[in-house]
């Protein structure tokens, strides 16, 4: 094969990946600011805000180490929802509930029909987890937005060194003489299969 043909065809592979990547990063871009956008947005609609610095709500030592750097905020991140359903809601449900899950309260419940307190405490646990649940959801959602961005750099600087790869692929090009053939060590041409 002619050296010529071959960097032209490297070259050519060069331009359209680093097309590809730029295509993706494009679109990986938008994908992190549709999500934070729509994690804020949603989260923020909830006016949920984290207690204040050194007021008692953030003293239990399984709820301040985590929630102590947002204290006082509005909680609009995943990462602050992440913080408040894991470190707040589930350490009041934990204590509320002696440690019982929803589902070990409902079966009692259910066991007890009659026993009015014990249906409160399944509601209000319902409840409690249902926010949770939300609340974790906005985190994973915001965790993949942020995965996006990192991923759409990642292909901007892909795009970024291909284009450069193949630029220099062009400039090698127009030195190879045009009947130079490509050479691989340890193979020749007399014995190569029919």
């Amino acid at each position: 094969m002619r050296r010529k043909t071959f960097d032209a065809i490297l070259t050519a592979g060069g331009l359209v990946l680093a097309v590809v990547l730029l295509v993706a990063g494009g679109l990986l871009s938008w994908g992190h600011g549709f999500v934070t956008s729509q994690v804020r947005t949603q989260l923020s609609a909830e006016k949920i805000f984290i207690p204040a610095a050194g007021s008692e709500a953030l003293a239990n030592p399984a709820i301040g180490p985590y929630l102590n750097k947002y204290a006082g905020q509005q909680l609009t991140t995943g990462e602050q929802a992440q913080a408040y359903a894991d470190h707040f809601i589930a350490v009041h449900l934990r204590a509320m509930t002696g440690g019982q899950t929803y589902a070990q309260l409902s079966a009692k419940a259910q066991a007890d029909p009659t026993d009015q307190k014990l249906a409160a405490q399944v509601a209000t646990v319902f409840r409690g987890e249902t926010l949770r649940g939300l609340l974790l959801n906005a985190y994973a959602f915001g965790t993949m937005g942020r995965i996006a961005g990192i991923a759409a750099v990642t292909s901007f600087v892909g795009a970024g060194l291909m284009l450069l790869l193949s630029l220099l692929g062009m400039l090698h090009l127009r030195k190879v003489p045009a009947d130079a053939e490509l050479r691989v060590p340890g193979w020749h041409p007399e014995s190569a299969p029919v």
